[in-house]
């Protein structure tokens, strides 16, 4: 029996996704609850599971084409009509003399012994030959990697799969023939014709999504930045003081993102401004604190919320950090998750930006940019002495923030990184 394979609801506003990659082809056999198909939306990566064991018997849709909640991508031959189809016909041969059989069967089992001797040997050297090649060479291609590997004349042991389960996708293949095209532009120039490559490929709805809400931002907001710069010196003390204790107790590192929430907060009850939003005439006060924090994705730039976030401990906010990481690389981010925010923290220092202006997140307020930590001479107390420094910048809708209270929101999370024992006092 048939069944459809349909996109599946993702959320209430979205009606229109693309289809990633098939991890299944035509006349695969599945199990069922196994991932056939990736699809992608404007803001996770959702997996289409197999509703049944069977065989993939037709794909609809290929890779990148787009379609809706509701639309047929392919279908599945399920249970024992699947397995009937891959079953070999009996042999319908006459039966053979009992003396000829015999004969058969003792040469038979001659054969056998020298096949078996002969599988034995094949397998050792192809354990021989696995163990001699990289991780690589055996990580699961997608096809279109498959693809894209045959025209650049690659060989998935050339290729450093960095996908879920190590998938070896289209990226890391793209990722590989730049790195190739840069060597090659190192080496002496030759005469001749040069080649020259380009690749169109659709843009992702997420990738969409994140052009629109920039525009948007740009185009709704009066957007205007303030800066500053910190003092790292104390905070980066006091995690090393207490970095063994705390990763023993809490399985996980002292990092600076718990510092700066708790600071942001701290800055956003003395400016609720920044923590508000402008909705129609009106501007909407809110008295609760969802810390969106800016990650890099597999796909594209993701920000998910930590809800509450005054209501957390160093610890709790490190770990939600962290297992936001590792699911936004997986594409693993549920959307209620990222949703909301009523202020935003990017960190642009982890990939060494020494200053930038971020966009704020509409309808948000305020947005507030981390940068590289250098060390920079500064004068204490009369003396040029060297520190390890950070500029910080936030930006904000000037409609509504004016600029002393932007100033004093980033003064106030300069003196609380700087003398971190004022967050515990709300001092």
């Amino acid at each position: 029996m048939a069944v459809e394979l349909k996109v599946p609801s993702v959320g209430e506003s979205i009606t229109e996704v693309q289809i990633g990659e098939w991890l299944k082809q035509e006349g695969d056999h599945v199990e069922r609850d196994e991932v056939l198909v990736t699809i992608d939306t404007d803001k996770v990566t959702v997996e289409l599971p197999a509703p049944a064991a069977g065989t993939l018997s037709k794909i609809v849709m290929k890779n990148g084409q787009s379609a809706s909640v509701g639309d047929v991508v392919g279908y599945l031959e399920e249970g024992a009509a699947a397995e009937a189809k891959k079953k070999p016909k009996r042999d319908r041969t006459p039966s053979k003399p009992a003396a000829a059989a015999k004969a058969e069967g003792e040469q038979g089992e001659s054969e056998q012994g020298e096949s078996e001797q002969g599988e034995s040997d094949r397998q050792d050297r192809a354990r021989r030959i696995k163990d001699s090649l990289p991780p690589q060479a055996f990580a699961r291609v997608m096809p279109s990697a498959r693809r894209l590997m045959k025209q650049h004349g690659l060989e998935p042991g050339d290729v450093e799969a960095s996908g879920p389960e190590g998938r070896l996708l289209k990226e890391d293949v793209l990722r590989a023939v730049g790195a190739a095209a840069g060597a090659r532009a190192e080496e002496p120039a030759t005469t001749g014709d040069v080649e020259r490559l380009e690749e169109v490929v659709p843009m992702t709805p997420m990738r969409r999504r994140i052009a629109e809400r920039l525009v948007e931002s740009q185009h709704t907001a009066a957007l205007l930045t303030t800066f500053n710069e910190i003092d790292m010196g104390n905070v980066m003390a006091l995690r090393k003081e207490h970095q063994p204790n705390f990763q023993e107790k809490y399985g996980i590192k002292l990092g600076f993102m718990s510092f700066f929430v708790k600071a942001a907060i701290e800055g956003l009850k003395l400016i609720p401004q920044v923590n508000a939003e402008i909705r129609g005439t009106d501007i909407v006060y809110k008295r609760y604190y969802d810390i969106g924090v800016a990650i890099g994705g597999g796909k594209g730039l993701v920000v998910p919320v930590i809800r509450n976030a005054e209501c957390l401990s160093f610890a709790e906010i490190e770990q939600k950090i962290a297992d936001y990481g590792a699911r936004a690389k997986d594409n693993k981010l549920k959307l209620e998750e990222l949703s909301g925010g009523t202020f935003t923290i990017s960190n642009g220092g982890i990939y060494g930006s020494l200053l930038s202006t971020p966009i704020i997140n509409p309808p948000q307020s305020g947005i507030l940019g981390l940068h590289a930590i250098q060390e920079r001479p500064v004068v204490r107390d009369g003396q040029i002495v060297v520190r390890p420094m950070m500029y910080v910048a936030v930006t904000y809708d000037h409609r509504l923030v004016d600029g002393r209270e932007a100033v004093t929101f980033l003064r106030r999370i300069k003196d609380c990184i700087e003398d971190p024992a004022r967050i515990l006092l709300e001092v």
